[in-house]
């Protein structure tokens, strides 16, 4: 039931989000690591993600959800909804 809350919060804001996270470098990349490598995020990627999403919740208050403690773990469901591929790369 969260998670399809979340999500649907998402989808409604995704397009400010997108710009959001577009414009500090190097984000979507560090979003994008798992879907892309399925490599799992380290405990200062992590953090920093943590960091950039506090500052893009100032200008979209849906983000703040993964600023509380315990939102890394709802993070795969920010990815999931900001990915724009169809399929996941192999």
């Amino acid at each position: 039931m969260i998670k399809r809350y979340l999500r649907r919060l998402i989808l409604i804001h995704k397009e400010a989000i997108l710009m959001e996270v577009v414009t500090i470098k190097g984000l979507m990349q560090l979003l994008m690591k798992i879907r892309n490598t399925d490599e799992k995020w380290t405990r200062e990627e992590k953090k920093e993600i943590k960091r950039h999403l506090k500052s893009i919740a100032k200008i979209i208050p849906a983000v703040a959800v993964f600023s509380l403690p315990g939102g890394s773990i709802l993070l795969p469901i920010l990815v999931e909804a900001l990915d724009r591929r169809k399929t996941r790369r192999l």
